[in-house]
């Protein structure tokens, strides 16, 4: 607004930075595809609306990127893949258009784990390598949105948008640093996306900030006619999310799900987050999430039975295509049977009435984030992939609950492992009530005493 910047100076600095990263040792492989030309034309747009004063919202000339798995004009919709995507897009996700029309400059479309069937962002294909997480690039960034995480850490844009279906938003989120919102099932339109799981998938920002989490949040977060599971939502609101305190709030606690068996994850500054908040006015109860065991299997029965019908035909004729943990994630798919999906479902329907009470008694559930922090990288993985199941159980043991729920979860950073990894925390409330989510996520922010620049950053301000 003051003329010190414009959008076009922006565009041009990110695609000196995209060049930078194509080409540094290892590359960075977060933005997967680009268009210089594309990236310049919203860019001067933009310029002449903060020229004449009348720009569009608070996302008017800021750079973001979309996950693959979404339909973005021109580029390819490979969601991953080496065998989708063949022709460029001409439709946009809603997403892609809402952004489009708030004036956000989309710098191109984010690396992900193909498919969305994993949660390191391993990805060997020759279209999309392996993401590396800004902080130790010998290190995976999480996934399945791990391109959109990578982008954010590293400055290439303060807002990315990812799919979450079993933490692929908030896993790359607390691996890299950076702040993760998923919406409540059916908040944020996922139409223009590849329906790989219809019942667990929530769209969601991956942002610097609480604050841009929230700005986003309200420009994307309503009933898209074409997206029938968000029909009927209540008005995505932001109140109370700049209360000086958290007076009054109640906080849930499962001590025992909390603690992590293998905590290589630092349980003392989880603990002292959760002591902040306190200080802020809030209490912290004491509940119990009933058969999170049953939650975890129910979940992964739901999500790789749905991903493998969807898949189906893919399986049959892209089989040879497809990496090589993909085809272990799909063939173990195709063992569950109608009786344990429907079972599964059941679980569903129980896990739902227990939240329904839990959440009469607290405004929201706090848990570490990710059990661990970003695995590393070994030399075999760039070559065929990394396949470590009892990783990925471990890595889904927070995520899995607000998926198979549907209710809304925020991840924020709050500190550091001794060897200098992001720890996040997370937040879940109840469905539709990001809003205390966004306050609670807030007062979060300011217990982290510092924060680590990561070893690949880019200043596109400078």
């Amino acid at each position: 607004r003051s003329g010190k910047l414009t959008p076009s100076q922006v565009a041009k600095n990110i695609i000196a930075m995209l060049e930078d990263c194509d080409k540094s040792t290892p590359p960075l492989r977060a933005i997967v595809q680009w268009d210089q030309e594309q990236i310049m034309l919203m860019a001067e747009a933009s310029t002449a609306r903060y020229r004449n004063k009348c720009t569009l919202s608070y996302l008017d000339g800021i750079p973001v990127c979309l996950k693959e798995e979404f339909k973005v004009v021109p580029y390819h919709h490979r969601v991953g893949t080496v065998y989708l995507g063949t022709e460029p897009e001409t439709e946009d996700a809603t997403v892609a258009k809402k952004l489009r029309e708030a004036g956000a400059i989309i710098i191109g479309v984010s690396n992900m784990h193909e498919l969305g069937t994993g949660t390191t962002g391993c990805n060997p294909n020759r279209y999309h390598k392996i993401p590396r997480n800004p902080y130790k690039p010998n290190h995976f960034t999480g996934g399945s949105s791990s391109g959109s995480a990578a982008a954010v850490a590293a400055g290439l844009c303060p807002v990315a948008i990812g799919t979450d279906g079993g933490g692929s938003v908030r896993i790359p989120a607390s691996f890299c640093g950076v702040v993760g919102l998923k919406g409540t099932f059916g908040r944020i339109s996922a139409h223009g996306s590849l329906p790989l799981s219809y019942s667990t998938v929530s769209v969601g920002p991956i942002c610097t900030s609480v604050a841009d989490a929230a700005i986003v949040y309200s420009i994307l977060g309503e009933p898209d006619p074409l997206y029938p599971y968000g029909l009927k939502q209540p008005k995505a609101t932001l109140s109370d999310m700049c209360a000086p305190d958290l007076k009054g709030l109640k906080l849930g606690v499962d001590w025992t799900f909390f603690k992590v068996p293998d905590a290589v994850c630092a349980l003392p500054v989880l603990y002292s987050a959760v002591e902040h908040l306190q200080s802020l006015g809030a209490s912290v109860v004491e509940v119990s999430l009933p058969e999170m065991a049953e939650v975890q299997v129910a979940h992964a029965i739901c999500i790789l039975s749905e991903m493998r019908d969807f898949l189906q035909p893919d399986f049959n004729k892209h089989f040879q295509e497809m990496n090589l943990e993909t085809r272990a994630s799909l063939a173990l798919a195709s063992q569950f049977t109608a009786l344990d999906y429907i079972t599964a479902n059941r679980q569903r329907t129980r896990s739902m009435r227990f939240l329904r009470e839990i959440f009469t008694t607290v405004n929201c559930i706090l848990t570490p984030a990710v059990a661990t922090t970003a695995p590393r990288i070994y030399e075999s993985d760039l070559l065929t992939g990394s396949n470590d199941l009892s990783f990925t159980v471990r890595s889904m043991r927070f995520m899995q609950l607000g998926n198979f729920t549907g209710i809304p979860g925020l991840v924020v950073p709050i500190g550091y492992s001794t060897a200098g990894l992001p720890i996040g925390f997370q937040v879940m409330a109840k469905w539709w009530d990001e809003a205390v989510l966004l306050r609670i996520g807030l007062k979060l922010e300011q217990f982290r005493y510092q924060t680590k620049k990561p070893s690949i950053y880019y200043d596109i301000l400078a």
